[in-house]
């Protein structure tokens, strides 16, 4: 196992620059997601760590050794792919031994090496079988073996799960979360899903536009998102953001939009500050109309039986609501929300930034 760094990393395509000065340090053992929309710049980075993308700047070591000039198999990692890219004519045995046989590595320790591999991955009653005969997931467990028996010090994970359905999803998440619970192998996982990099990683890394936004433990980013973007990107469904602005006429600040008022004891903003206000569907509580800090106007719902989503309108705004699922609804009707002042969060409405402020 070994720590991987990256310092002032930079990928550039011509006169494209992909990539901007990354800096991240992942620890020994630890699980990293790289997460963000198509185009951020997280595969970039994945590769650059496999040494499938030149370096265009900066320096990456894996442990204590600079490898900016390291050919991918003297690295020491294993890397799984989107794509299973196993051979079709070769047994799973086979396919999880390939890269050892290349290696030279005796058969007695190839075939050990593949038991232990397709024991933790509980495959082991396939290893006769060929490709063809498998589901989805249990080519990428293969995939996954492969990497195991190699017995890397990092492991790269670039959308392994894309192409499978959403309960195979959930159930290979459960299978990557044991493995690494098993092998403490340190991880960098890529993915575009943010359920994805918030069950499994020990740390998430928030990615835009070739930088990071903010990087820490799931439930840090999801309770103190330091911009607009993280807010909006961590979180199923999305928060709500309403177009506010600060009012200080009173004795102290509120925030308003339209007659929505949330009070506040202190905000870093000026009077009359346009701001963007966010809060969390979950965060939400249906109350008596006197408790309320707002009302409307049910639109849409949705059952998922373990709750209802249900979007609403606010003075021309759409919000969503997460509520239980034995509320009564109707397209039309009237609900009454009060929001915890603590669980509100503000935005500059020109960066984007977060903003302090006392609840």
């Amino acid at each position: 196992m070994a720590s991987v760094t990256l310092e002032k990393i930079v990928k550039d395509y011509g006169k494209f620059r992909a990539v901007h000065g990354v800096d991240l340090n992942i620890r020994d053992g630890e699980f990293v997601a790289l997460v963000g929309p198509s185009g951020c710049g997280k595969s970039t980075l994945l590769r650059m760590v496999a040494g499938l993308e030149e370096i265009s700047g900066g320096r990456m070591l894996i442990g204590d050794r600079l490898v900016n000039e390291v050919e991918p198999r003297g690295r020491d990692v294993a890397m799984v792919f989107q794509d299973y890219a196993l051979y079709p004519h070769m047994s799973i045995a086979e396919n999880i031994g390939f890269g050892l046989r290349m290696r030279g590595v005796a058969k007695g320790e190839i075939e050990r090496l593949v038991a232990e591999a397709a024991s933790i991955l509980q495959i082991e009653d396939l290893l006769s079988r060929k490709p063809g005969q498998l589901s989805g997931g249990q080519r990428q467990r293969v995939a996954m073996g492969r990497a195991i028996v190699r017995r890397p010090k990092v492991f790269l994970f670039d959308e392994p799960l894309s192409n499978l359905d959403a309960k195979l999803r959930v159930d290979m998440r459960t299978q990557i979360k044991r493995l690494h619970q098993m092998l403490a192998t340190t991880t960098i996982y890529v993915t575009h899903d943010q359920v994805e990099a918030m069950t499994l990683a020990d740390r998430v890394v928030i990615l835009k536009d070739g930088r990071i936004m903010q990087a820490g433990a799931p439930n840090e980013v999801y309770a103190r998102p330091n911009s607009r973007f993280v807010g909006e990107f961590i979180g199923s469904p999305q928060m709500n953001m309403l177009a506010a602005r600060v009012d200080r006429a009173g004795r102290s600040p509120a925030i308003r939009y339209g007659a929505f008022n949330v009070p506040l004891s202190d905000v870093e903003a000026a009077d009359g500050a346009e701001v963007v206000l966010g809060f969390r569907p979950e965060h939400l509580q249906v109350c008596a109309p006197e408790r309320a800090s707002f009302a409307a106007v049910v639109d849409v719902f949705e059952p998922l039986g373990s709750d209802t989503l249900a979007v609403c309108m606010l003075e021309g705004a759409e919000i969503t609501a997460r509520l239980d699922p034995e509320l009564p609804l109707e397209k039309g009707g009237t609900l009454h929300f009060s929001v915890d002042p603590a669980r509100i969060h503000l935005f500059d409405a020109q960066n984007g930034a977060r903003l302090a402020f006392q609840a």
